[in-house]
């Protein structure tokens, strides 16, 4: 095919891909990386398993952040246009009207709050309305505006490890909130790491991303402060009592390879590769931490 061929073939609507479509629209990715770590509070949090509450959590935080992201790509429709890795999303290619994919949003987010309230508690309820509706109002339009929006997405994008815990516990209490400042703390260098190795792509959607605004030598500064932050945090279930050693071992050694990563961003070298390094290191750092509680909570407690 030739290059203009290939170039008129981009340029036609692309063809609906049924329920597909509907999948990519929640962001199944986001999806899986959340009911881990709600999991994750679901496991440590005292009172014992209770098997409707573990289905009833994690089948309505699940439909809450797919509500939260479908609503965000309808949102974002014509700036994913201008991105090369979102142009092709359901949405924003044409493959999926609008209308569609706002009633999608709508009733997998109303969905999910009545699983939650059915099986849960008003508490778990009210934070799963919270993480939709900050996700949507808040942080979607304020990143346009400031690359503050950074740090307030990661609130209710932390959501689901508190979720998980007071499911059980109907209460939001100190390691609770621990579970919570995990993965808030985490998610800020992993998007650092994804602004610096896309931030053309940030550039010509006008998001306000760290890297542009402030430069790359910023942007690798504040990935240093939260992966320091993070390391601080994520030892605290110990001393809480939440967790044993094996859980504080693990959690300290990759919180100190994490830490050395982003350091090491600080040396001259190419950016994009760095920052993709970084990126697949937070890929690989959450899903670990998470096994090496589950470890320890079976194996030492």
């Amino acid at each position: 095919m030739s290059a203009d061929a290939a170039t008129a073939d981009e340029a036609l609507p692309a063809a609906p891909q049924g329920w597909r479509d509907y999948l990519e629209l929640s962001k199944p990715g986001i999806v899986r990386m959340c009911l881990i770590t709600a999991a994750g509070g679901l496991w440590l949090a005292p009172g014992g398993f209770d098997l409707w509450v573990w289905v009833s959590a994690i089948v309505g935080a699940a439909l809450c952040v797919a509500s939260a992201n479908a609503f965000n790509m309808v949102w974002e429709r014509e700036t994913d246009q201008q991105m090369m890795r979102t142009r092709l999303r359901p949405v924003a290619s044409g493959r999926l009207a609008p209308r569609k994919a706002i009633t999608f949003a709508g009733v997998t987010g109303a969905i999910g709050l009545v699983v939650l309230m059915l099986g849960t508690n008003w508490t778990t309820v009210a934070l799963g309305a919270f993480a939709i509706g900050s996700y949507v109002l808040i942080y979607t339009p304020l990143k346009y505006l400031t690359p503050s929006a950074l740090v307030i997405g990661a609130i209710p994008g932390a959501v689901p490890p508190l979720l998980g815990w007071t499911a059980v516990t109907d209460r939001i209490d100190l390691p609770g909130l621990v579970l919570f400042g995990i993965l808030f703390a985490w998610q800020i260098p992993h998007f650092l790491a994804i602004a610096l190795f896309q931030k053309e792509d940030y550039a010509r959607a006008g998001i306000k991303v760290v890297p542009l605004v402030h430069g790359d030598r910023v942007a690798k500064l504040q990935a240093i402060a939260w992966t320091q932050a993070l390391l601080v945090i994520s030892v605290l279930l110990t001393p809480l009592g939440v967790t044993g050693n094996l859980y504080l071992v693990v959690a300290a050694l990759l919180g100190v390879g994490f830490l050395v990563w982003a350091l090491t961003g600080l040396r001259k070298q190419t950016e994009r590769r760095w920052a993709r390094g970084f990126f697949f290191a937070s890929l690989i750092y959450l899903p670990v931490l998470t096994l090496a509680l589950v470890a320890d909570t079976i194996f030492f407690k």
